[in-house]
């Protein structure tokens, strides 16, 4: 896709191509700069082109859930909302996810789910009364706990979609 401006031709492609790789870059944690570096770009275009797509400001926000009823609408939500992390499982999924690794496997998986969590600021976990007091225990973030039945908890839950969105809302600083 070539426009003409002016005397220019312009391709739209390598425009596109090389902002999303800009805010891949930015969203792998590069600097600014280190990301103007490699795509041959001013640092303060990078800086204005955040300020263009800017939603919100403020902490990263990560949600784990399970077991859920209605997973996706779940999931549609919290992308929605800008969420930065989304983990959410049915009941099924979950046993897939534990029956479909060794114990090691198992082991160093879950190791890195919470390795990963631990850079969010706020986690929201949708679960069981234990699972919250666990998720508390392991983090020293803020957890935020939507019970949705006392442990253990062996069937899908539905989760309301809309007090999802509302509680997501609420976080914006």
């Amino acid at each position: 896709m070539l426009l003409r401006i002016g005397d220019k031709i312009v391709d739209r492609q390598k425009i596109h191509h090389t902002v999303d790789r800009i805010l891949e870059l930015r969203r792998d944690g590069l600097s600014q700069q280190e990301v103007a570096g490699q795509t041959g770009v001013d640092r303060t275009f990078v800086s204005r082109l955040e300020t263009i797509g800017e939603i919100r400001k403020g902490g990263r926000v990560a949600l784990i859930g399970f077991p859920i009823k209605n997973c996706q609408e779940i999931y549609t939500v919290a992308r929605q909302e800008g969420v930065d992390f989304c983990l959410v499982l049915s009941e099924q999924e979950r046993l897939d996810f534990v029956q479909t690794k060794s114990g090691v496997e198992l082991f160093n998986t879950i190791m890195e789910i919470i390795s990963n969590v631990h850079k969010y600021d706020i986690v929201i976990i949708i679960g069981s009364n234990m699972r919250i007091k666990l998720m508390e225990a392991l983090l020293d973030k803020t957890v935020i706990g939507v019970q949705i039945g006392e442990s253990p908890i062996s069937e899908d839950k539905y989760v309301n979609p809309e007090d999802i969105c509302a509680l997501i809302r609420q976080l914006r600083f």
